[in-house]
Parts: C-alpha cells; sequence; structure tokens
C-alpha cells in the first residue's frame, strides 16, 4: 500500500481499520496504512490520548482492538458512502417517515458540514436527474412509532399497542411484532396478536402507542413479511369476487398481476386468478392493456365493464 501523506489521516485512516475488524495486528495496521509498526504503536497512544480506548496484546507484533461496548461515530466517509446515505436519508422522507424528520435533517446537515464543495455539487446534480419510483405515502403519520417497533421486532421482544381500527374502534393488543413492512403507500407491523390469537397485521399510522412488555418470542423462521402482507391485502373482502383464467404460465401472469392484486393457482392446464375487487370498470381496463389471452369466470358484470370499455375504445378510434 503506498504510504499516506498526512499523520493526522494516518491517525484516522488506525481509527477506521479499528472500527471495522474485531481485531488487527501491529503489523496487519502497518502494512494497510503504509508505516512500520513502531510508527503504529505510536498512532495508537495518540488515540488514547484523545480518549479512544483502545485493548492492547502483548505479543511479537501485539493485537489491538477498540474496547466492547464503546461506540464512536462514524468519522470517515469516501465520496460514494456520502452519496449513498445521502440517497438512502431521501428514501427516508420519501417512504411516509417525515415524523423522523429532525434526526433526518440533523444526519444531513452532518453530511453536508463535510462534504466538499465538488461533492455537494455533485450531490445536487444527483438530486436533479435521479426520479425514485416509489409508491406515495398515502400518509405521513405512525412513524413515531416506528423506531420502537422496529426494535421489539428486532430484540423479539412483545409489545403492548393502542390500534384504531378503520371503523373507527379502539382495541388494546399485546403482539409479537415479526417484522415491519412497507406496501401500496403504507407502514404495517405484522406479527402474533395475542387478542385475536392469530396472525395480523397494522397500520402504522393507526397505532397510537406503543409499550415494549417483558416476554419475549420465537419469530418464525425465514418469515416473509411483504409476502404475509401481498397475500392478506389480496384476500381482503371488497365488493367484487374476481375470478379470471390465464392461457400463459404462472411467472408470466404473476409479472403482470402482483401479488397484493390476488391468489394464482394451477386450473386445468390455465393458471387462475382469484381476487376481491371494488372497481370492476378499472379493473376491465386493467385486463384490456394486457397481452395475455384470459377468460373471465366470474362475474357477469366484469364482463359487461370489459366489453363497454372495449367499445368506447373503438368509437373514439372509429
Amino acid at each position: 500500500m503506498q504510504p499516506m501523506e498526512k499523520p493526522l489521516q494516518r491517525v484516522l485512516a488506525v481509527l477506521e481499520l479499528l472500527q471495522s475488524h474485531p481485531r488487527l495486528s501491529g503489523a496487519q495496521l502497518a502494512d494497510m496504512v503504509g508505516v512500520e509498526r513502531r510508527t503504529v504503536r505510536r498512532y495508537i497512544v495518540e488515540l488514547e490520548r484523545f480518549g479512544v480506548p483502545i485493548r492492547a496484546e502483548r505479543g511479537r507484533d501485539g493485537h489491538y482492538a477498540l474496547m466492547p461496548g464503546y461506540k464512536l461515530p462514524p468519522l470517515m466517509f469516501s465520496n460514494d458512502e456520502t452519496l449513498a446515505l445521502s440517497v438512502g436519508l431521501r428514501v427516508a422522507g420519501e417512504l411516509g417517515l417525515r415524523d423522523m424528520t429532525p434526526a433526518v435533517a440533523s444526519a444531513q446537515a452532518k453530511l453536508d458540514r463535510v462534504m466538499p464543495v465538488s461533492l455537494k455539487r455533485k450531490m445536487g446534480d444527483l438530486h436533479a436527474v435521479v426520479a425514485l419510483d416509489l409508491t406515495r405515502p398515502q400518509t405521513e403519520s405512525g412513524s413515531v412509532f416506528f423506531a420502537e417497533v422496529t426494535r421489539c421486532a428486532s430484540a423479539a421482544q412483545r409489545m403492548q399497542m393502542t390500534y384504531c381500527a378503520l371503523d373507527g374502534s379502539t382495541t388494546e393488543r399485546a403482539v409479537d411484532p415479526y417484522g415491519v413492512g412497507y406496501l401500496n403507500g403504507a407502514w404495517y407491523v405484522v406479527g402474533y396478536c395475542h387478542l385475536r390469537l392469530g396472525l395480523r397485521s397494522f397500520r402504522l399510522d393507526r397505532v397510537s402507542a406503543v409499550n415494549a412488555l417483558p416476554q419475549s418470542f420465537g419469530r418464525p423462521p425465514a418469515f416473509d413479511v411483504l409476502q404475509y402482507l401481498r397475500e392478506s391485502i389480496a384476500t381482503l373482502p371488497r365488493a367484487h369476487t374476481v375470478a379470471i383464467l390465464f392461457r400463459a404460465d404462472q411467472a408470466a401472469v404473476r409479472r403482470v398481476m402482483p401479488a397484493s392484486i390476488g391468489t394464482l393457482t394451477a386450473h386445468r392446464g390455465r393458471i387462475r386468478l382469484d381476487a376481491q375487487i371494488d372497481d370492476l370498470a378499472a379493473f376491465a381496463r386493467d385486463l384490456a392493456r394486457l397481452a395475455l389471452e384470459f377468460e373471465i369466470v366470474k362475474p357477469r358484470a366484469l364482463k359487461t365493464a370489459l366489453l363497454s370499455h372495449v367499445q368506447h375504445l373503438l368509437q373514439a378510434h372509429g
């Protein structure tokens, strides 16, 4: 490795290496930084003078490590890492986590203070030309509980939750949170509900209180939060029950019919879609755009809506 030019840069490089490795020998640090071993020992002393607690293991080369439990803020980022962090902060704002705005703004301000002028210009250019194809959030509230809910889920810790249902009724529930997901413009927590004795999903914007409980739980292995959300939303009772038979393989149908629309099953050599729909006219327009051959099993009203849409197109382009 080519030696670094500035002593301070080399000292900070040693600190960064100690943050990213559980332990390093003096020889390893010397090679990574590009200095002699005795110089590494001098850098370790300098870091200790600045209050960084370092554990030194005696031996031929000696090993160094940060003391367990000591937390350091990230001190050094490459240009690409800074860009990645800025884009991540922007995404957090786009996904309805605006209740966390003070923390997001503070983090961005810290980046801006240390960002070179050239990188700030590049960041501005990036925001000007990059568009995010994200489902717009249905609401900006609820994320005040995001940190606590995700903490309980990560720690496999049961939580007490006050929840307001769509009909306005409020309930107190003990929930084992398996995970948090974002789908169709809303944040959800999915887990086992001890009130209903079953797996349930809850929109975070309808949660008014969260308190961690002393009980722990076992999370089902390989539990897929988004898959559960898509399937549960697809099977919610709606105004119309729809069944479609596609003459195509399941992969082709799934590309045009996401899991949140409905369930797919093999049926006599074809793929059957079962779905719950509120707006038949809108669903008929979606069907008309497909390049797949299909047959409407039910309801008859959907056939009528599709025929009406096709006739309207013919008349419009007569």
